[in-house]
């Protein structure tokens, strides 16, 4: 289905914000520019900003949480047959940030600076943590399973980009947190 007119302006003034803000944290730091700053590069009010980043200075950066939750979902729901949840899920954290093991360079450098910036590696930290239910869902929706142990998977999982992302070998790290799980919650 073709997007009407005004969803293709909204569209754009998202990418126009996201695109100037992107360009401004890499050049001058993240803490060192202002949303003024940023309204500004895009030709935009501060107040459009917000209606479109709710989030402020961080969701600019990361976006909201939406994305992430369908993709998680859909990493578990979508996988091979014979591929268990944790490897599903392991695969699809190995695409994504500081993990990518052959990121464009643009990407490999919004990686390094949401590492770098507490203020965008805790919203990053809250985006993944606040896709547990959903997670949890698809997990005992996938396994057959319920409860407090599927839940306790399901944030472990979701603790391991913040963990392992700030190790001085990501992907390692990645797959040590997994190779953990895997023992904890055999056949998952």
């Amino acid at each position: 289905m073709e997007q009407g007119r005004r969803e293709r302006k909204k569209a754009a003034t998202r990418q126009a914000l996201s695109g100037a803000a992107r360009e401004l944290f890499l050049e001058r730091g993240f803490d060192d520019v202002t949303v003024a700053e940023i309204a500004d590069a895009a030709d935009t009010a501060v107040s459009t900003l917000f209606a479109h980043f709710p989030g402020g200075k961080e969701a600019l950066v990361l976006g909201h949480g939406h994305e992430r939750e369908a993709a998680l979902a859909a990493a578990v729901r979508t996988r091979a047959e014979g591929v268990s949840i944790l490897r599903a899920l392991r695969d699809f954290l190995a695409t994504r940030g500081p993990f990518d093991p052959d990121p464009d360079p643009l990407s490999r450098r919004v990686a390094d600076l949401v590492v770098a910036t507490p203020a965008l590696r805790a919203y990053a930290r809250t985006l993944w943590t606040g896709c547990e239910d959903a997670l949890t869902e698809v997990i005992a929706e996938q396994s057959g399973q319920d409860g407090f142990s599927v839940r306790l998977l399901a944030r472990y999982v979701l603790e391991i980009p913040d963990l392992a992302g700030v190790e001085p070998d990501p992907a390692a790290a990645l797959d040590a947190a997994f190779a953990f799980l895997s023992r904890g919650w055999p056949g998952f």
